[in-house]
């Protein structure tokens, strides 16, 4: 049985344990079926906003597979996306290829979970009847990945384990008698340290099933999770701190559920916040579909770029946002060819010189584009700079070392890997192990080592899905001509790059018109995705 239904299985009984004892006499079933039902309630208007909010991402077509979104608080799960369309699977770890980009449940619910009812039944509730709060609202909450039954037990069982050990440490503290007496300032003793259990099980938990379902090292599967989990679930603690009191008090639990009005208006503001998000990715994906639209025979590129920068990244062991940063570098690293005469970016064969020239204008040309999306942050710098080389010799501005952005040197790894094992018009695809392979030959020169390790290390645990196998069909003979662009149009000046505020690095217009003999080196044959397409 793999390892992570194993964490699934274990999950589920220890949370059978854990709510048992609540079968017996003396168990509050009125409060307690009433906190579910004003959890589950809660939990079903949160998830009514937030598909509101995402609305504008799921127009038709759907996002590209490099545009999935995330499915575990942290981010991590549900940027597993697909690799590309395979007919044969490649690589050392191709049979797990398919596990790593359908990943094991590893979320206790959506960003913005509502936890406000359920800490109040932490702080109301002995422990077996606080566990049983969270069981309607997990049970009733949708699961859009498969195999989805492991997932819903998965997050009812993390749910139940944690408020059950939040409520054994409120009780353990003496936080029954505090809520009862309103007694303010010692309320909140055992309520955060309630919180920080709460807290700890959920990141214990999500960390586990992490290593499990994607085989990473334990410091890379609990890296960040604790420190993200406890600031909102501190301030939904606040929240359900006063609707214990509250409920205790006098007034009853009609007082209490005044509490809920102002955090349900914090969701709202999340939800807005969420639906920018979603305009960006909106953006995103019309870029990425225009590429895919203007270079038909690369359709995919930009997603498999991004899944392997994503893939180094992880490997690096970067923080969640540069991942999600440098997916998008990966993802936009080529939108400025819409800027290119198609009829280059479909011409079989090799370039002349002049035609090189024009196509290396692209990444100045992606770079103006971008480069007023404030989100993309160094996702800019990759866009400029992904085909800058160690030794130099690359361009727009022949940057060397570790003068070229770091997100860059991810990006060109990526960027040449995918190049290498995908058939396009002008070349065929070549094995993944024979792609590592001149990847190790050219680094140090081409490419940045630690990225090429990283990228090997990386495959080696996930796999890898080709866009069109090593031994598939042939590439194609018959392209349509493109319409003909006047030369004077395909020799135009490059945009200006942007200051290198954004660490792009970038020249200004003056020295960029400067450097225009001199920045396009002939390439040397030979070398990995050397298409500068």
């Amino acid at each position: 049985m793999p390892a992570a239904r194993l964490c699934v299985l274990g999950a589920a009984l220890g949370a059978l344990a854990a709510a048992a004892p609540a079968l017996d006499t003396g168990t509050p079933w009125a409060a307690l079926s009433l906190l579910a039902v004003l959890h589950a309630g809660s939990e079903q208007a949160l998830r009514l906003r937030a598909a509101r909010a995402e609305a504008p991402a799921s127009a038709p077509g759907g996002p590209p597979t490099g545009l999935t979104a995330s499915a575990d608080p942290a981010g991590h799960a549900g940027h597993a996306a697909h690799a590309g369309t395979p007919s044969r699977r490649h690589g050392p770890g191709r049979h797990r290829a398919a596990r790593a980009e359908h990943p094991a449940p590893t979320r206790t619910g959506p960003p913005g979970t509502f936890h406000p009812v359920l800490l109040a039944g932490v702080f109301l509730l002995p422990p077996a009847a606080a566990a049983l709060v969270a069981v309607p609202g997990a049970l009733l909450d949708p699961v859009e990945q498969r195999p989805r039954l492991p997932r819903r037990i998965w997050r009812t069982a993390s749910l139940a384990l944690g408020t059950w050990a939040a409520a054994g440490a409120h009780g353990a503290l003496g936080g029954g008698r505090t809520v009862a007496a309103a007694d303010f300032p010692c309320a909140l003793l055992p309520a955060g340290a309630a919180v920080l259990v709460f807290c700890a099980v959920l990141a214990l938990l999500d960390g586990t099933i992490r290593a499990a379902a994607e085989r990473l090292p334990p410091r890379a599967a609990w890296r960040g999770l604790f420190p993200r989990t406890l600031a909102p679930v501190a301030v939904h603690g606040l929240a359900g701190l006063m609707m214990a009191v509250l409920w205790r008090s006098p007034y009853g639990p009609l007082a209490a559920l005044l509490v809920l009005l102002p955090m349900h208006i914090s969701v709202w503001v999340f939800a807005q916040y969420h639906r920018e998000r979603a305009a960006h990715q909106a953006t995103i994906r019309a870029l990425v579909q225009a590429v895919d639209i203007k270079d038909g025979y690369t359709r995919g590129h930009s997603e498999r770029v991004g899944r392997a920068s994503q893939l180094i990244a992880r490997e690096l062991g970067l923080d969640d946002e540069r991942v999600e940063v440098l997916r998008f570098a990966g993802i936009l690293h080529d939108v400025g060819k819409l800027g290119v005469p198609t009829r280059l970016l479909r011409k079989e064969g090799k370039l002349t010189e002049q035609e090189r020239e024009v196509i290396q204008l692209h990444p100045e040309y992606g770079h103006e584009m971008v480069r007023g999306i404030g989100f993309l942050g160094e996702a800019r710098a990759a866009v400029l700079h992904h085909h800058e080389r160690l030794d130099g010799s690359g361009y727009p501005y022949g940057l060397s070392g570790l003068r070229i952005p770091e997100s860059a040197r991810v990006v060109a790894v990526a960027d040449a890997f995918d190049a290498m094992t995908s058939t396009r018009s002008y070349s065929r695809a070549r094995p993944v192990e024979v792609a590592l392979a001149e990847l190790r030959r050219c680094s140090g020169s081409q490419f940045d080592p630690r990225m090429v390790h990283a990228l090997i290390r990386a495959l080696e645990r996930h796999g890898w899905h080709p866009a069109v196998t090593a031994d598939g069909p042939e590439p194609r003979t018959n392209v349509p001509a493109a319409r003909t662009v006047p030369a004077e149009r395909a020799s135009a000046p490059a945009p200006s790059p942007s200051p290198a505020e954004d660490g792009g690095q970038a020249l200004d217009g003056a020295r960029v018109q400067a450097a225009k003999g001199a920045r396009f080196p002939a390439q040397a044959p030979g070398r990995p995705g050397e298409s500068d397409r």
